[in-house]
């Protein structure tokens, strides 16, 4: 499949007034103009885009794709369809795969399985091991996951309690690639999927205190400080978390931090009824956490999105909930629930497409799509209007486990192409 001369048309763009026009070809952009009705463009396939808000592709900078080795929760072709349907053409996969990416042999298999599955995007950019296995105890080969393909370093689902490794970690990553550093004291409460408060008490659940977040948050912040190594820290949950990063930045600490949809729109009442479908790691917080995230998230405290894609087979769902496995899958969803927020003027449409395509692609070095000429022909189309019902056979990822399931969104990507190539086409049969 090659790329189409494209011309989008009449269409919204955040931050501009007016209606706009795209075109691409040879999968670039050529120009983003006002829409000009009388303009007769034959050699382009034309898009009508009434109605619809064109943004640039997003980029995912947190999600696991579970394979190698766990192909019954996702593998890289389903991750990565999903990843089509939420208007994604960056995906940043995690090292938690069985074996663990902690040598280049698994990063180059997970490229190959995603330009066989997906030849023209979205594209799959693996993030390594920070210590082999996972374990804490020792140096990846970082410089050897570098050259095979990878964009990052990561402990992510298994924090690194020793400090003295984790500082070594920084230092050696420092010219190679950026750490990202899942912020949880090992020892309060891992992994209980549940913020320890009133809720916790009230369903008489073990829960983890949002210190458990803010402890490793500051370990991370002082590491970066006394290096002048940048860290970025994943997933934050909780507003002692927020305070910690907007002081660290106040002095200019190399410190960039990322938030994920569910944390904006959920909080820990979601458990009531013993639902592990709202289980996750780090837990959902309280709404007073909730709207600090939003507010640092609008302020630019936390710099970015990544929806923390975390798909499940049923089975490992539903089981009491101790035993349940932690995450939400959040690929499909991830704009459709962000778009509650704009409705309620919370978020911007700008706002997202700064954290959720510009500044993501920044911080890691990916491909962007700022609609100047010669950019990639990155972007997807999004009604706003679209009212769907989340069911499992609306979702392509083989995690079905989400608490938005039976739920109605409003809002929707009708359209996605990366590189001029349409991989997500809402109105195709069978779509």
């Amino acid at each position: 499949m090659t790329a189409q001369a494209l011309a989008v048309t009449n269409v919204r763009v955040p931050g501009r007034d007016d209606a706009c026009d795209l075109l691409t070809a040879d999968g670039k952009v050529v120009e983003l103009s006002p829409h000009d009705p009388k303009a007769d463009r034959p050699d382009f396939r034309r898009i009508d885009g009434r109605g619809l808000v064109l943004m640039p592709a997003l980029t995912d900078a947190h999600a696991h794709m579970r394979e190698p080795g766990q192909e019954w929760k996702e593998d890289i072709a389903s991750g990565l369809a999903a990843a089509a349907a939420g208007g994604f053409s960056n995906i940043m996969c995690m090292a938690n795969t069985d074996p663990v990416n902690d040598h280049g042999a698994i990063t180059r298999f997970m490229l190959r399985r995603a330009k066989d599955a997906h030849p023209h995007g979205p594209r799959l950019f693996p993030i390594g091991a920070l210590t082999v296995g996972l374990r804490g105890r020792e140096l990846a080969p970082m410089a050897e996951l570098l050259e095979a393909g990878c964009v990052a370093f990561s402990n992510d689902g298994e924090p690194v309690a020793d400090t003295e490794i984790f500082r070594r970690a920084m230092e050696y990553a420092a010219d190679l690639a950026p750490v990202i550093d899942h912020c949880e004291d090992p020892f309060m409460a891992k992994g209980s999927g549940a913020n320890e408060g009133a809720m916790s008490a009230r369903l008489g659940l073990r829960g983890q205190p949002d210190a458990a977040e803010a402890i490793q948050v500051a370990r991370d912040i002082l590491l970066a400080e006394y290096l002048n190594v940048p860290v970025h820290l994943a997933h934050v949950s909780c507003r002692r978390a927020v305070e910690l990063i907007a002081a660290a930045k106040k002095r200019g600490a190399p410190v960039t931090a990322e938030t994920c949809p569910h944390y904006l729109l959920m909080t820990d009442a979601a458990l009531l009824g013993y639902d592990t479908m709202a289980k996750v790691n780090p837990p959902l917080r309280t709404d007073a956490d909730r709207l600090a995230l939003i507010d640092a998230l609008r302020e630019g405290v936390v710099d970015i999105l990544a929806t923390d894609h975390a798909p499940h087979a049923s089975h490992e769902k539903e089981t009491p909930f101790e035993d349940a496995k932690n995450g939400i899958s959040g690929l499909d969803t991830a704009l459709a629930s962000l778009w509650e927020l704009v409705r309620q003027g919370r978020l911007t449409p700008a706002d997202i497409v700064t954290r959720f395509a510009w500044r993501p692609a920044e911080i890691f070095k990916l491909p962007v799509n700022r609609f100047a000429p010669g950019d990639p022909a990155d972007f997807l189309l999004f009604d706003p209007d679209d009212s769907w019902v989340v069911t499992p056979e609306s979702l392509r990822s083989k995690g079905k486990n989400t608490p938005l399931l039976g739920q109605p969104l409003t809002g929707r990507v009708v359209l996605t192409v990366v590189e001029g190539v349409v991989v997500h086409d809402l109105s195709a049969p069978g779509a």
